[in-house]
């Protein structure tokens, strides 16, 4: 008999390469090394004497040897994973709830993809959104009033831990025909004499105050407002320029709505963490959100890379 090389990890491989779209993003969403991820593909396609995709070609056209392996993966994975959480569920012997809170607007643009796809996994989950925006979210998991928390920043005073997500580029956003289009990107002394729109929240969150024009002692006139999409329809009005994470606004920018410029030479830079009470982390259904959560904003969010 023929031992078979095949195993659960190369499935998983592969099927991350066809979602991701590339060996690096893929990479990426398993948390391997493009090197690592490339030799399990040598391996495979050795050990069956066939090319699975072609190199050259962005996203990876699979070959019949690696559209069948997709297949396999396919039918496979699923059953895999749903056998898991049943232990998992044999192990813990009752159900549970998450509570999430957030300190970032834009966070529910792709929270709640991720939350549908973890409810069709765990029903009996009972999930809640904790309303309104908190300045300190980690404080209300501290309180146990929250599971979660959607933080931009780690602090390793608190007593929780982090489980990254991902990281983001920042824009800086301008009507069309701005004057500060014509510049390449933007640095601090060019929101000087802007009126800036930001959600009505304290300046530790906001990127853009607390990185860029803090540090510089530069304060500009400020508006706010509770509406992402309110927020752009000012900007495109001329009435002021804004700051927003790039995959929250692709679309307008697709549609030629508001005009996009980096903030500094290379770009502002934000982050997003779950925080939760270290007990809470050897869950398995916990874990489980962790890693939908990441696969769903990377494989749905332009231009975001995990952490």
């Amino acid at each position: 008999m023929v031992q078979s090389l095949l195993e659960i990890r190369h499935l998983r491989t592969l099927a991350a390469l066809r979602d991701s779209g590339s060996l690096v993003r893929a990479a990426q969403l398993l948390n391997l090394t493009q090197s690592a991820l490339s030799h399990q593909v040598k391996l495979l396609e050795e050990h069956y004497g066939a090319a699975l995709f072609e190199r050259k070609s962005v996203p990876p056209q699979f070959g019949a040897a690696g559209q069948r392996l997709l297949a396999l993966a396919d039918a496979l994975l699923p059953q895999v994973e749903e056998a898991e959480r049943d232990i998992a569920r044999l192990a813990a012997g009752a159900a549970g709830q998450l509570r999430i809170v957030v300190e970032c607007h834009t966070c529910f643009d792709w929270l709640m993809p991720a939350l549908d796809a973890f409810r069709a996994r765990w029903p009996e989950i009972e999930l809640d959104i904790v309303s309104g925006f908190h300045p300190d979210p980690v404080a209300l998991v501290l309180q146990n009033r929250a599971e979660v928390a959607i933080v931009s920043e780690r602090d390793a005073a608190e007593p929780v831990d982090h489980h990254p997500l991902f990281r983001f580029g920042i824009v800086a956003l301008l009507a069309n025909g701005h004057p500060l289009a014509a510049k390449p990107y933007l640095t601090a002394r060019h929101f000087a004499d802007q009126t800036l729109i930001t959600y009505p929240v304290h300046d530790d969150l906001l990127d853009l105050v607390r990185k860029v024009l803090a540090p510089a002692g530069v304060a500009p006139a400020r508006r706010t407002t509770e509406l992402t999409v309110a927020m752009l329809q000012l900007v495109a009005s001329g009435r002021g320029v804004a700051a927003l994470p790039l995959w929250a606004v692709q679309s307008y920018l697709d549609r030629g709505y508001v005009t996009a410029r980096p903030i500094g030479r290379a770009g502002l830079q934000g982050e997003l963490h779950m925080a939760c009470q270290s007990a809470l982390s050897a869950q398995r259904w916990l874990q489980d959100f962790v890693a939908i959560t990441r696969q769903s904003c990377f494989t749905s969010l332009p231009g975001i890379e995990l952490l």
